[in-house]
């Protein structure tokens, strides 16, 4: 039954820290289709779902609740949420666009460094012992170019960051940003065609599924180090397994894959590749920042407002996030 007054949120993820800052207010509701969860009233009743890019939204869900209205996803990411359905019922989606920006964008430095000074050979060999031969060197990163695959809040903080290390920087996004110092390069093969590094950080979906292809890589070249902190569908697997072993590129550093939570094989054998299990926008309070967001965009959706931070695809006006 539900508490009279009381809205229903119905959660398909667990996100503690937002129920947390979402119980006072608000009746908060486990949703899974598969096991019935919750009963009929509920779903009758339940006009928010909370999941994210992983636990998504998929059809059959979407049309398992027929008040549904709004879809708040806990991170930036959206991938696993069915937009066509979502549209064709006139449901909004919201996300937590720019709060772990900064905090993705140093990860993403840390991986390139990680992989072009071979970082986690020279921690293991220091650690067991071993020292460096004096002949053994690796390439200095300030100075070289660098394209950026999405230029939103990650991106920007990106491009500032190789600012600091006097790269040129070159980007792809949906359209040029006049108001951004940095060169606009319309496809993606010709953007890897002219950078030593490929900072991939754009949402997954149909629109960018495998974008970072056999093509690209080729174009990026044996000097060329690919970092991908956006989604991991972004960028084809099995082509960028081939281009490691075969010295296509020279190295990748990974923070998201195709099939999370799993980690193919394949990628953990390379010793060039450098890999975190999609941690880059794990830092101290930002679950308390989204869940605050999260709270935002729901009082701004029961208030008739705009929301704070709809997806891209459903915004009003330009998102901060393109």
């Amino acid at each position: 039954m539900t508490t009279p007054g009381k809205p229903v949120i119905l959660f398909k993820h667990p996100a503690p820290r937002f129920r947390e800052e979402l119980r006072a207010g608000f009746e908060l509701v486990d949703f899974d289709l598969a096991d019935g969860t919750p009963d009929d009233a509920l779903r009758q009743a339940g006009r928010i779902l909370v999941t994210s890019g992983s636990y998504g939204a998929f059809a059959d869900e979407i049309a398992a609740l027929p008040a549904l209205e709004l879809i708040c996803c806990v991170g930036t990411g959206y991938d696993g949420v069915d937009l066509e359905a979502a549209r064709a019922r006139g449901i909004r989606v919201t996300h937590a666009a720019g709060t772990n920006a900064e905090a993705v964008a140093d990860h993403a430095f840390a991986l390139a460094l990680a992989v072009l000074r071979d970082i986690p050979m020279f921690d293991a060999r220091a650690r067991a012992g071993g020292w460096r031969p004096a002949t053994e060197t690796r390439p200095p990163m300030n100075g070289r170019p660098m394209g950026i695959v999405g230029m939103g809040g990650i991106g920007r903080g990106i491009a500032r960051r190789a600012e600091g290390f006097a790269m040129p920087v070159s980007y792809l996004a949906r359209a040029a940003k006049p108001d951004l110092p940095w060169t606009y390069v319309d496809d993606v093969v010709e953007l890897a065609r002219q950078v030593d590094f490929l900072m991939v950080c754009v949402p997954g979906g149909d629109a960018t599924r495998h974008m970072i292809n056999a093509e690209v890589l080729q174009a990026l070249g044996p000097d060329g180090i690919v970092v991908n902190v956006g989604r991991g569908s972004v960028v084809a697997t099995d082509d960028l397994v081939r281009a490691l072993k075969e010295g296509v590129i020279r190295g990748a550093g990974l923070d998201v894959y195709e099939d999370e939570p799993n980690i193919p094989d394949a990628l953990k054998t390379l010793a060039n590749v450098v890999l975190t299990p999609h941690c880059a926008g794990m830092t101290d309070g930002i679950h308390a920042i989204s869940a605050k967001l999260m709270r935002r965009n729901i009082e701004a959706f029961f208030a008739g407002e705009p929301l704070v931070t709809p997806i891209p695809e459903m915004a009003e006006a330009p998102s901060a996030a393109e």
